[in-house]
C-alpha cells in the first residue's frame, strides 16, 4: 500500500517521500500499542521492509514513464523485469557502497529520510510528548489530504499569474506531504529547490516563450510552434528535459567527484573479504563498517 501511495506522489509531483515513517508510526501503534512490546529492533525491521518496498517503487516510476516517452510501450513483463533488475542492483551496490556512503560521507550526506525514521523510533520507543507529536501529525496530514483531494472542499492546487508579464506563473501546491518533506531536509535543500522553481517559472519559460514568439515552426523536442504553446506548454515541452539533463549532469558530477573514494571503499571491502580466512580465532571483522578488531 505504501509503495503504491509513494508511487502516485512521484508520479504526480516529481518527488517521493519516505514510506517507511508513516510506517514506523503504524508499526509503533500496533506493536507498541495492542500487543505491548517495546522493542525497538522490531519497529526497524518493519520500516526496513517498507523502505525496500519504496524504493522498487520510486526506481520504477523514474525510469519506466521514459520507455512511454519514446513510445515504446513495455508490456507487463518487461516492467516486472526492470523492477526485479533495479531491485537486485540496488542490493548488490549496497553492499560495497554502505562504506562510502553512510561511513566516509556521514557529515556530508543529510540522509533526511533516514534521520527523520530514526527520530520516529527512538520517540516511540521513549514515548511521551515526542510520540504525541509524530501521531497528531500523521492525523493533521491525512485529515487535510482527505478535505483537499477526498472531498474537494479547497483547492489543492492554485496559481496566478503575473501582471504584464508573459508566461510568467506563481503557484503552489497544498500538499501536507510537501509540508513534511521541507521540515526533513531542511532549508538549505529546500532552498535549492524553491530557486529552481523560480529559475524555471519566473526565468526560463518566460524567456523561452518571448525569443520564440516568432518563430515560424516547431522547435525539437516540442511538435507545437512556441508561439502557441501557455507556460504549461513551454514547461511540458522544454522545462522537463532540461530538468532531467541538470538531473543527469548533477549525477555524473558527483560520480566523478566519489570515484577516488569509491575505489577506496571497494578495495577495503574485496581485502576484507580475502583476509578473513587469514585471521585466526580471536580475530573477527565486522561485516557491516569492514574494521579489523
Amino acid at each position: 500500500m505504501f509503495a503504491a501511495a509513494n508511487a502516485y506522489l512521484g508520479l504526480k509531483i516529481g518527488l517521493t517521500v519516505s514510506a517507511s515513517i508513516p510506517a514506523a508510526v503504524i508499526s509503533l501503534a500496533v506493536l507498541r500499542g495492542l500487543f505491548r512490546r517495546k522493542s525497538i529492533l522490531e519497529n526497524n525491521i518493519v520500516q526496513t521492509m517498507t523502505t525496500a518496498g519504496e524504493a522498487v517503487a520510486a526506481g520504477a516510476i523514474f525510469t519506466l514513464p521514459a520507455l512511454y516517452m519514446w513510445d515504446l510501450n513495455p508490456g507487463q513483463q518487461m516492467i516486472s523485469f526492470v523492477v526485479l533488475i533495479g531491485g537486485f542492483l540496488g542490493v548488490a551496490m549496497m553492499v560495497p557502497l554502505r562504506r562510502l556512503l553512510i561511513v566516509n560521507e556521514h557529515e556530508t550526506l543529510p540522509y533526511p529520510e533516514g534521520t527523520a525514521c530514526a527520530e520516529v523510533l527512538v520517540s516511540g520507543e521513549t514515548g511521551g510528548r515526542s510520540a504525541r507529536m509524530v501521531s497528531l501529525g500523521f492525523g493533521v496530514g491525512g485529515l487535510v489530504k482527505a478535505l483537499g483531494d477526498g472531498f474537494m472542499l479547497f483547492k489543492t492546487e492554485i496559481e496566478t499569474t503575473i501582471f504584464r508579464f508573459r508566461n510568467a506563473v506563481i503557484g503552489m501546491d497544498t500538499y501536507p506531504a510537501l509540508l513534511g518533506v521541507g521540515y526533513i531536509i531542511g532549508p538549505r535543500i529546500a532552498g535549492q529547490m524553491l530557486a529552481g522553481g523560480i529559475l524555471a517559472w519566473l526565468v526560463l519559460i518566460p524567456m523561452i516563450g518571448f525569443f520564440g514568439a516568432n518563430s515560424a515552426g516547431a522547435v525539437a523536442p516540442s511538435l507545437t510552434p512556441i508561439a502557441e504553446l501557455d507556460a504549461w506548454g513551454i514547461w511540458g515541452d522544454y522545462i522537463r528535459y532540461i530538468g532531467a539533463g541538470a538531473v543527469a549532469a548533477g549525477g555524473l558530477i558527483t560520480l566523478v567527484k566519489t570515484l577516488p573514494m569509491l575505489y577506496s571503499s571497494l578495495r577495503s571491502t574485496l581485502n576484507g573479504l580475502m583476509q578473513r580466512s587469514a585471521f585466526n580465532e580471536k580475530t573477527t571483522i565486522d561485516r557491516t563498517k569492514n574494521n579489523v578488531t
